[in-house]
């Protein structure tokens, strides 16, 4: 096969396709189910979810930040898949000092995500598959996009964490999705990748929507009382404070049609709060 170089600007090569895959990336995993792959998945992190009924079956070789580098060895890959932000440089060396090849990804905007799942499906042999699920997605990208430029952008607040409250700036993969469903990360500018605010902050830029996501940290119903004190705020006041599954914001592969489908409709307020 062909070499192909990988965001970390590594030259990949592949004698066959893959038939042994160690996955250490979450929406990785669920990606390389969705082209057919699961058989030779053979193991993945603990943070691996999704498909459920594929990756109970599979070994597990830790977090992704502190993979468990001598049981991967031992399984004897012949692909690992990888993430800039998600892993460690230092795990990924090691592996590849053992000539374990590795495919690490860095997917920093929605078409960028949609190009990883061509790159992986040629990597991997699966390209008719990967072809069929791209043309989905760019249909859908075309659609959600050209509808959004019609439209006004919406001010979104979208934290990551609480205690201290953390978002995300403009050079997240977070941001563009919601960029590219007709919202404007309110903390956009922020030079920080993942910036720590404080309400008052959040306030005084009065976002229309806030949408707490289940993960990385797990808001509640409960945490919904932190914005009561802000009732100036259009979304406290208009009652648009969402509860939502992460995963369709921060999961490259199959989450984007779910994202592409979904957001937009709360971004513009069609759709109910969770």
């Amino acid at each position: 096969m062909t070499a192909r170089v990988d965001a970390s600007g590594v030259a990949v090569e592949l004698a066959r396709p893959p038939r042994r895959i160690v996955s250490l990336v979450p929406s990785t995993t669920e990606l390389l189910c969705a082209l057919g792959l699961e058989d030779a998945l053979v193991a993945v992190t603990v943070y691996c979810v999704e498909p459920r009924d594929v990756v109970r079956g599979k070994v597990r070789i830790g977090g992704e930040k502190n993979p468990d580098l001598e049981k991967i060895r031992a399984l004897d890959p012949d692909l690992v898949v990888a993430n800039i932000e998600e892993n460690r440089r230092e795990d990924i060396d090691r592996l590849r000092a053992w000539s374990i090849p590795v495919w690490v990804a860095y997917p920093r905007t929605v078409a960028e995500g949609i190009g990883f799942i061509g790159e992986l499906g040629e990597l991997t042999g699966a390209e008719p598959r990967a072809r069929a699920l791209m043309r989905e997605l760019e249909s859908l990208h075309d659609r959600v996009r050209s509808a959004s430029a019609r439209r006004p952008p919406v001010p979104v607040f979208y934290p990551i964490w609480r205690g201290p409250y953390m978002t995300i700036n403009g050079d997240t993969y977070i941001h563009d999705m919601l960029r590219l469903c007709g919202g404007r990360n309110i903390f956009a500018g922020r030079p920080e990748r993942y910036p720590t605010v404080t309400l008052d902050e959040v306030a005084a830029l009065r976002p229309e929507v806030i949408l707490l996501p289940d993960e990385p940290f797990r808001f509640r119903r409960a945490h919904v009382a932190d914005f009561t004190s802000y009732s100036e705020v259009p979304a406290v006041r208009d009652g648009r404070i969402h509860l939502v599954d992460g995963k369709p914001f921060s999961w490259h592969g199959p989450r984007i049609a779910e994202a592409l489908r979904t957001v937009p409709g709360l971004i513009e307020g069609s759709a109910t709060s969770s």
